[in-house]
C-alpha cells in the first residue's frame, strides 16, 4: 500500500477514539492520511490530535473561504485513492444512502467517484433498526464497502452488533479495497441466487428451500476478484454483498428477463433454484376451502428454462456455468444437464441434507474439453464463502487462457 493516500472521515461516536490508531497503522504501512473531522466527531478527538497524527490540516467545516479556495469539497473528495469512513455512524450512513449533504462529510461523500468503505459504529438498537439496515442494504446496492460491525459490548452496557471493527481489521480491508487489479477486471459477471415463487393466489406461492447463500457467496467473491457483478436474486433474507450490483426479482420469467437484459457478459453463474412449474392462472382472490372440501384443481405449466435459454442465446456468455441441486446420482444427474442445457460446467451438490440452509458445501464440477465430458472434479466439504472463492479463482484461470 506505500505511496497510496486515504481521505479519512471521523464520525461522532466513542469510537472515534480507534480513528487515531488507524492513522498510525496507516502510516506504518506508508500510507498518507487527510482527514474529515465531523462536528460530533470533535466530541470525542481533538482536531490537533488528528493533525498531529496525520501531519496534515483537519478538514471541518463546508463553508470555510480558505479551505475552500485552497481545496475546494470537489477536490477533497477526489484527491485519494480510498475514501474510508471510521466510525460511520448511522447519520452518516443515512445520509449517504439518500443523497443528502449538509456538512463537509456527506458533500464529500456525494462528490467523490472514489471507492467508499464504512466501518459503522453505533448502539445494537440503532444498527438493527430498519432504516439503519435499509440504508445498509442500499448503500452495499450503491457499492459501498464494508467492515463491520463486530459484536461485543457497547460503551453503553449493551451487548450485541455495532462495535467498530478494529484498527487492524479495518487496515486489512484497506489493503483489500486498495489491492491491484484482480484477476477478473474487465470481466463483466452475471449470478442468479435464491429460489423462485410463483403465485397461486394473492397470498400463497409455489417455492423451494433455497437460501442463496452459495449464490451471493460467489457474487462477492466474483467481485472481490474484480468482476463487474451483478447479481439477480430471488425472494432471500440476506444482505448484499459488498461491491455487487444487485436486482431482486420474484418470478422464474422475471429472473429469465433480467438475465437476458443483462446480456452479454463473460461469465454466468446460474446458482438459482428456479421453479420448475408455475400454476397457470394464479387467483386474484385468496382461494377458498369449499364446504366439500373438494381440493381445487390446480393445473401447472412449465416455465422457462433460464440456463437452457442463454446456453441457445445469440448472446450467450463466454463462460455459462449452471448448478445442480441433486439428491441421488449427483454426478450423472449433472453430466446428463450439461448436455440438455448447452452449459459450459455443471456446479453439482447433494442437497438431500441442510445444504440449502446451511453454511457449507461440497461440490462436483462437470465440464468439457474438445466435446467431451471430462472426469468430475471433486471438491472437498467447505464453507460456502470457501466455495465461491476457489469458483472464482477457476473462473479467472479459465477466462485468462480462453481470451
Amino acid at each position: 500500500m506505500r505511496g497510496k493516500s486515504v481521505l479519512l472521515i471521523i464520525g461522532g461516536g466513542i469510537a472515534a477514539y480507534k480513528s487515531l490508531e488507524l492513522i498510525r497503522r496507516l502510516a506504518e504501512r506508508g500510507v498518507k492520511t487527510r482527514a474529515i473531522l465531523t462536528r460530533a466527531g470533535e466530541e470525542f478527538v481533538t482536531p490537533l490530535s488528528v493533525a498531529a497524527l496525520t501531519g496534515e490540516k483537519v478538514f471541518q467545516d463546508l463553508f470555510s473561504l480558505t479551505d475552500e479556495a485552497e481545496m475546494g469539497h470537489i477536490q477533497l473528495s477526489r484527491s485519494a485513492d480510498l475514501v474510508v469512513v471510521a466510525p460511520a455512524t448511522a447519520d452518516l450512513m443515512a445520509k449517504m444512502a439518500n443523497g443528502l449533504a449538509n456538512d463537509l462529510a456527506s458533500t464529500t461523500l456525494l462528490a467523490t467517484h472514489k471507492k467508499v468503505l464504512m466501518a459503522p459504529a453505533m448502539n445494537v438498537r440503532m444498527w438493527q433498526a430498519a432504516s439503519t439496515q435499509r440504508n445498509f442494504e442500499t448503500l452495499k446496492r450503491d457499492g459501498v464497502l464494508f467492515v463491520g460491525p463486530e459484536d461485543g459490548e457497547m460503551a453503553c452496557g449493551e451487548f450485541g452488533p455495532g462495535r467498530m471493527a478494529e484498527p487492524l481489521e479495518i487496515v486489512a480491508a484497506i489493503e483489500r479495497a486498495l489491492a491491484l487489479p484482480g484477476p477478473l477486471s474487465g470481466i463483466r459477471a452475471l449470478v442468479t441466487a435464491g429460489p423462485t415463487q410463483e403465485p397461486l393466489d394473492p397470498v400463497r406461492f409455489l417455492a423451494n428451500r433455497s437460501s442463496g447463500k452459495q449464490g451471493y457467496a460467489i457474487a462477492e467473491a466474483l467481485a472481490r476478484a474484480g468482476a463487474e457483478t451483478l447479481l439477480i436474486s430471488g425472494p432471500v433474507d440476506i444482505a448484499p454483498p459488498s461491491g455487487v450490483k444487485l436486482m431482486r426479482v420474484t418470478t422464474a420469467r422475471e429472473m429469465l428477463a433480467a438475465c437476458e437484459a443483462a446480456l452479454p457478459a463473460d461469465v454466468a453463474v446460474m446458482t438459482a433454484a428456479v421453479a420448475d412449474w408455475r400454476p397457470d392462472i394464479a387467483a386474484n382472490s385468496k382461494i377458498k376451502k369449499n364446504t366439500d372440501r373438494v381440493v381445487p384443481l390446480i393445473k401447472l405449466v412449465e416455465n422457462p428454462d433460464i440456463l437452457a435459454t442463454l446456453g441457445a442465446h445469440p448472446r450467450r456468455p463466454r463462460l455459462l456455468i449452471g448448478f445442480a441441486a441433486e439428491t441421488e446420482n449427483v454426478v450423472q444427474n449433472a453430466v446428463a444437464k450439461r448436455k440438455a442445457k448447452g452449459a459450459d460446467w455443471i456446479v453439482a451438490n447433494d442437497v438431500s441434507g441442510d445444504v440449502m440452509g446451511g453454511d457449507r458445501n461440497r461440490v462436483h464440477i462437470v465440464s468439457a474439453k474438445n466435446g467431451k465430458d471430462e472426469p468430475a472434479e471433486d471438491w472437498p466439504d467447505m464453507t460456502k464463502t470457501e466455495v465461491g472463492a476457489r469458483l472464482a479463482a477457476r473462473i479467472a484461470q479459465y477466462l485468462g487462457h480462453a481470451a
